[in-house]
């Protein structure tokens, strides 16, 4: 069976439970994704189905959908309606899967626990002191020594710089999963998954929901 689903993350909120103890839930909106390729292991090497989901906008003159030649090319070879996203999922056995089925939120209304996967904030470029934890020099105007990294390396033995040494760079945006979160509820009408507790990413940000 299929194990995933993808969907939006559209922000937290908070319900009551049965004992009236106040949940903070996060919402995530999974519309039907649409099996838009079927990969077995004789054709490509893998057993695999590909998901399809997000609408596409179509030129008003014309009518076509507005994908690239690659992309049109490559829905018309399946023949179904172009996506706006794809991604792939492993099954055990793709050949029980035929394009244009969907897989919705109903498939997860016995499921307790789920692993939701997604992509971290954008902090941009920062220091060590806020990408990894460091203390920093002292604060005093007498100081040089306030921000910096400070010793990164040997002076003649080896004469360079560890590889994974923590220093300056981009932080965020890493692919974060987090594991064994509660499903609250499933509203099969809006295609709605409440998990308990945060999930990575920001609003609108593009989320894998995966049976625990």
């Amino acid at each position: 069976m299929i194990n995933a689903i993808y969907g939006k993350k559209i922000g937290m909120t908070q319900i009551f439970g049965e004992d009236d103890r106040v949940i903070p839930v996060t919402v995530i909106q999974a519309e039907p994704n649409k099996v838009c390729q079927v990969k077995t292991k004789a054709t490509d090497g893998y057993e695999a189905v590909q998901l399809g989901f997000g609408t596409v906008r179509t030129y008003k003159k014309s009518g076509e959908y507005r994908v690239n030649k690659p992309m049109g090319g490559h829905f018309a070879k399946q023949g179904t309606a172009p996506t706006r996203y794809l991604r792939e999922v492993r099954v055990e056995d793709a050949s029980e899967y035929k394009v244009g089925d969907l897989q919705t939120v109903a498939a997860f209304a016995d499921v307790k626990k789920v692993d939701v996967q997604g992509k971290s904030k954008g902090k941009g470029f920062a220091g060590v002191m806020k990408r990894w934890g460091f203390r920093g020099g002292p604060g005093g105007h007498g100081a040089h020594f306030h921000r910096a990294p400070g010793s990164i390396g040997q002076c003649a033995t080896p004469s360079r710089v560890f590889k994974g040494v923590k220093l300056p760079g981009r932080m965020g945006c890493d692919t974060v999963t987090v594991r064994n979160l509660e499903v609250v509820r499933i509203d099969e009408e809006q295609n709605l998954i409440l998990v308990k507790g945060a999930i990575p990413g920001g609003k609108n940000g593009i989320v894998r929901v995966r049976m625990a």
